[in-house]
């Protein structure tokens, strides 16, 4: 069963930067296509950023020119540098893994804060 614990949330003032890490056990971690999504309370969870196996990235568009996630392979590990950050960015961020056939299968951490506030 695979684990996925994330790190590096917090307070943050308009303006400011987050790194965001997500370090997961088990064997899932190099074929999986890795994500970052976000979920503030009444609303549904949305995709922020995602990368496949290969490097290749994806954003939506609120992330497109001041997030930027990437995974390390050899630890296991994806991260997302939040910079520019604004208080529309406030919300807990889960790291998501996908796997197995067409990956359909979902692996989720925790989830960790993100305020920014001033």
């Amino acid at each position: 069963q695979a684990r996925l614990v994330e790190s590096g949330g917090g307070l943050v003032q308009p303006g400011g930067s987050l790194r965001l890490s997500c370090v997961v056990s088990g064997s899932i971690f190099r074929r999986a296509i890795m994500g970052w999504y976000r979920q503030n309370p009444g609303k549904q969870r949305e995709l922020v950023a995602s990368i496949a196996s290969d490097g290749r990235s994806e954003y939506a568009d609120s992330a497109k020119g001041r997030f930027t996630i990437s995974r390390d392979n050899a630890k296991n590990t994806v991260f997302l540098q939040m910079n520019s950050l604004k208080p529309e960015d406030t919300a807990v961020y889960y790291c998501n893994a996908k796997t197995g056939l067409a990956f359909g299968n979902d692996h989720w951490g925790q989830g960790t804060q993100v305020t920014v506030s001033s």
